[in-house]
This record gives structure tokens, C-alpha cells and sequence, in this order.
């Protein structure tokens, strides 16, 4: 009788970390992740947070990145473990740093210019006193200066540096989170 009730523990172990736990590890890893995007920094030890980015420094509001980024961490269980992964294309950039080399484009400058005029409160039908007026106050408004800055740059490349902003990796935390939560699923199986 005592060995059939340790194969019966046995497979409920075996099931539990086969199948369950990854699933549950995984569920965790990215709650935890996605937390550092609320927190604006990566938590290992205690929270690193992140510099502060040019675009919310110049009024900028659009956080869309953030949001993609945000949405796209994820998880896929396998037997006995798990893989937390972001397939955005601009994620290791951001989770590691790196200084990227765009090419300007004609493209790229009318853009900028559209960015600019948008940036100045400017907008297409305006009277020619309107747009005068509109464009000395841009000359206060850093934002609009740099898209201009972009608009009438005779470089070919730029050359921008992107700050380590990490949001997935080794975590001491979630490691402690994950070992507890197997413990005690462990505990239960055994006693159960």
C-alpha cells in the first residue's frame, strides 16, 4: 500500500512540474515584468530605474512604445520549463541599450517638418499672420526645435544613443516568488 501511494505522489509531482508549474511560472514571470513597465524601472535586488526619456523631458506625451512593448512580453511553457520572451523588434534594443545609425530620408525630413508644425500649433489653412506669430513661439518651444533640427539636417545618418531601459532578465525577486510558490505547491502534493 505505501507504493502505491508514493507512485500516486510521484506522478503528482511529475504532472505538477511537466506541465503545471511552467504554465504558473511563466504567468508570474510576466505579471512581474509587465510590473516594471507601472513601476518605470527593473527590479533585481531593489528597483533600477530608468532614464528619464528627451520626449517626456520636452512635453512629450506619446508613450506607445511603452504600451507595445508592455503588451507583447510573454510566455510559452514547454515540459519542465518555461521561455519569456518579446518578439517587438526594437525590444533588445531597449532592454540592453545600443546606439542605432538611421539613415534620413527624404521621407524621415518630411515628417520631421509635419512633426514640426504640429509641434508649433500650426496648421495648414492658417492665415499668414498666424502662421508669423505661431512660428516665433516656436523658437521657445524645444520639441518643435528639434524636429526642425531633423527637418534641415545635412547628415545622411544619425547617430542616436538608446539608454539601457531593462525590463526582462534575471530577477532575484521573481526568483524568490517562483521557488516559494513550488515549495508550497510541492508541500501540498505531498501532504495531500
Amino acid at each position: 500500500m505505501p507504493e502505491k501511494f508514493m507512485e500516486k505522489e510521484r506522478k503528482a509531482l511529475e504532472k505538477f512540474l511537466r506541465r503545471e508549474m511552467p504554465v504558473i511560472a511563466g504567468r508570474m514571470a510576466q505579471d512581474h515584468f509587465q510590473n516594471n513597465f507601472r513601476l518605470g524601472g527593473f527590479v533585481n535586488g531593489r528597483l533600477h530605474p530608468w532614464p528619464k526619456s528627451k520626449r517626456l523631458s520636452s512635453g512629450g506625451t506619446g508613450a506607445a512604445e511603452r504600451k507595445v512593448l508592455f503588451k507583447s512580453i510573454k510566455y510559452i511553457p514547454a515540459d519542465y520549463r518555461v521561455k519569456i520572451s518579446n518578439d517587438v523588434v526594437y525590444a533588445p534594443i531597449h532592454n540592453w541599450g545600443d546606439t542605432v545609425h538611421p539613415a534620413v530620408t527624404d521621407t524621415m525630413r518630411r515628417w520631421a517638418w509635419r512633426q514640426f508644425y504640429k509641434s508649433a500649433g500650426i496648421r495648414k489653412n492658417a492665415s499668414k499672420k498666424t502662421r508669423a506669430s505661431r512660428l516665433k513661439e516656436a523658437a521657445a518651444n524645444p520639441q518643435a526645435q528639434m524636429w526642425k533640427g531633423l527637418a534641415l539636417t545635412r547628415k545622411k545618418k544619425l547617430s542616436i544613443r538608446i539608454p539601457q531601459r531593462q525590463f526582462i532578465g534575471e530577477s532575484e525577486e521573481l526568483n524568490e516568488k517562483i521557488e516559494k510558490k513550488i515549495t508550497e505547491k510541492i508541500f501540498n502534493i505531498l501532504t495531500s
